[in-house]
């Protein structure tokens, strides 16, 4: 009985071998194989790589840290993959399989080190900040973005390359076509090409930042990204414009942002009747104000009985805020117009409003018509 029951199995087993010439007892040693990879995997990312990174924290750069940062999921994956290859290499596959194998195996490789590379490039990296430091770059919010895109763009480009020419594919020939059709390319592309470039003036000349508040004759608001192609700007309606590079960098932009104080200037209209000594005192008194407030830069302050304007006496008030934001600066506009009232009002001074004066002029009865007059109704 016993025999008719391990029969099936001795044939099984003939079978399978007979097939692939490998024993299902080599097969299981693959796995085996396999599985210690796998739980070695398990170890070395739960608790060495752990002890690894926080050994790396403490170094005096942080150029290893962030790069196995970036490296740890491809890591993860390489265990996986070469544990898989040692399986296969113990089977000792026909020579058929060996060459495609290691083609697969190597172009695995290639992508796992260029999603390690994707990773370490990215915005959050401090690889970008270092360098900067080290060249005296200036690394703005700017600038980081696109290198990062510019880099990550590299990296998967030569990733494509070299895989492409481990699977024995012509790139040369392949870069030597894109060159014949270039200048087709460029003539079609004119205004991504010119969009491209405008987004490099940007960023080397940088106009502006991320979060700065600009106006130009297309938009006015707060720019919120920059790309290859366009720049990104929330205006204060809230509305998201999308406006080509080429077109920002062939305009002129005030950046509202850059202002290191702002500017407030108006004319204030009294009344005719109003003294001179009564005007030359507020004048005094509004000057003193402005120059003692600590709202106002103290750097340019003028106040001045500027003009006779059409219908009242013009005072000419020109100072600057030390707060640039628009809400602080309509505060502090506010406490000081309302500080200005009050100075006009002790003094007895009121303020003009637009008025016209009519004067009628009646002839008297006396008066004769000249003789070459005639009436209307004639």
């Amino acid at each position: 009985m016993n025999e008719e029951e391990n029969e099936p199995l001795v044939d099984a087993e003939a079978i399978v071998e007979t097939v692939t010439g490998i024993t299902l007892q080599e097969y299981g040693i693959a796995l085996a194989i396999f599985i210690l990879f796998f739980v070695f995997r398990r170890i070395f990312t739960t608790y060495l790589f752990k002890f690894i990174v926080t050994v790396s924290n403490r170094a005096p750069t942080d150029l290893l840290y962030n790069g196995l940062l970036a490296f740890e999921k491809p890591i993860r994956v390489f265990l996986v993959i070469i544990g898989i290859y040692v399986s296969l290499i113990y089977l000792d596959l026909p020579e058929g399989f060996s060459d495609p194998m290691v083609r697969v195996f190597r172009s695995l490789v290639i992508a796992l080190i260029a999603w390690g590379l994707f990773n370490l490039s990215s915005t959050s990296s401090r690889v970008f900040t270092k360098v900067g430091k080290r060249l005296d770059i200036e690394i703005d919010q700017i600038l980081l973005p696109f290198l990062s895109k510019l880099v990550r763009f590299a990296v998967i480009a030569m990733a494509l390359s070299i895989i492409a020419s481990e699977w024995r594919y012509d790139v040369s020939g392949f870069v030597a076509g894109l060159g014949l059709g270039g200048l087709a390319f460029a003539l079609a592309a004119q205004n991504t090409i010119s969009n491209f470039f405008g987004g490099i003036v940007i960023i080397t000349e940088k106009p502006f930042s991320i979060d700065d508040w600009i106006s130009s004759p297309s938009v006015e608001g707060i720019i919120e990204d920059i790309s290859f192609r366009s720049t990104k700007i929330r205006t204060f309606s809230q509305a998201l414009v999308t406006v080509p590079n080429s077109t920002l960098a062939n305009e002129p932009i005030t950046n509202w942002s850059k202002m290191g104080k702002r500017q407030v200037s108006f004319k204030l209209g009294v009344k005719y009747s109003t003294p001179r000594d009564k005007i030359r005192v507020c004048v005094s008194r509004i000057e003193e104000l402005l120059k003692t407030s600590p709202l106002v830069d103290k750097d340019l302050v003028m106040v001045r009985f500027d003009a006779f304007g059409a219908s009242s006496l013009d005072l000419f008030i020109y100072f600057f805020t030390k707060t640039t934001s628009w809400t602080e600066y309509l505060e502090a506009k506010e406490e000081l117009n309302l500080e200005i009232m009050r100075i006009l009002e002790e003094e007895g001074v009121e303020i003009a409003f637009p008025s016209r004066s009519l004067y009628f002029h009646s002839e008297s009865s006396s008066e004769k018509k000249p003789e070459n007059q005639h009436s209307l109704n004639e």
